[in-house]
């Protein structure tokens, strides 16, 4: 990486990605080990500072430090000064002053890893911002289509759901098509973004035409904690127009792809039995967000993969 953060996928570029992927073959090969250990990061720390609730993302890349050697720090907003009212920047920057080598941020507010990389001498990583950015989930997601099917030059994904408040949607639509992908959004008008303009994309409201063609659908959770105002007349609506149903999945062709970032929201955006559907890879893109996010932290800190 030519950057000593990582807070968009905008920064590496389509070889950058492909970089990271490369080197993730090197770290699937360790998690498959009897002990899936590594000394590449020994004496490195490495520091989660989640301003979110976060299952996979946290420990994705706790697990990843851990397996590359490295110290591990929990930060805990609830347990911590800026529950009593710190600032961001006095928080990052008292554990900055701790010699911490990466900091993973995940913030509600837009552009936050930023204003983070900013203030510190740490590697900043940009575990989601806001409606942002989610870098690593789409690099993770990549390297499970690239894995499944083979290169994405060329492959159509389509992107399904609340498109409008979802960071994951963001950083994928970047990523792929900078490798040559061919993206269709597909979602009800009041949840696409209020503009496209700049969108390598198509645009589809109807989601029954879109999934003969795909070769990846990809769906999004119904974010109504992120909703300041009703979008959808109600949830049975929504999936009856928009839902991956069990007949819906039918129209998909032998070879599609499944996926899903996390967590669901079963019988709403995807229908429980198509969750766990052959097709589908939703617990191969956790698996794979390890060896991952491994890279991304060896890639920023370490030297030789197999130390």
């Amino acid at each position: 990486m030519t950057t000593p953060h990582l807070l968009s996928v905008a920064d590496l570029g389509a070889d950058g990605i492909s970089e990271v992927l490369d080197v993730s073959d090197s770290f699937v090969e360790v998690s498959e080990r009897a002990i899936p250990k590594v000394p590449a990061l020994r004496g490195k720390t490495v520091v989660s500072l989640f301003y979110e609730d976060s299952t996979r993302t946290r420990l994705s890349f706790e697990t990843a430090a851990r397996r590359l050697s490295a110290d591990v720090m929990n930060f805990s907003v609830k347990g911590s000064s800026a529950a009593k009212g710190e600032s961001l920047r006095d928080t990052v920057q008292t554990i900055d002053a701790m010699g911490v080598d990466a900091i993973v941020v995940r913030h509600s507010s837009a552009g936050a890893p930023w204003q983070v990389a900013s203030w510190v001498g740490a590697s900043v990583i940009n575990g989601g911002d806001g409606w942002h950015e989610h870098p690593t989930q789409a690099l993770l997601d990549c390297y499970t289509i690239r894995k499944a099917r083979g290169p994405l030059d060329g492959l159509r994904i389509a992107i399904l759901g609340d498109i409008k408040h979802s960071r994951v949607a963001r950083s994928n639509v970047l990523a792929f098509t900078l490798l040559g992908a061919e993206v269709t959004l597909v979602a009800p008008p009041t949840l696409m973004p209020p503009s496209l303009e700049g969108w390598p994309v198509a645009a589809s409201y109807d989601l029954d035409d879109v999934l003969p063609k795909a070769d990846v659908v990809y769906v999004l959770r119904l974010q109504q904690e992120r909703q300041s105002e009703a979008l959808l007349p109600s949830l049975r609506e929504y999936t009856a127009t928009y839902g991956l149903t069990r007949e819906r999945a039918r129209l998909l062709g032998e070879d599609a792809l499944i996926m899903h970032p996390g967590p669901m929201n079963r019988g709403v955006e995807i229908a429980a039995e198509v969750a766990d559907f052959p097709a589908s890879v939703v617990t191969r893109q956790v698996a794979n967000g390890v060896a991952v996010r491994m890279a991304v932290l060896f890639m920023l800190l370490g030297s030789e993969p197999n130390g």
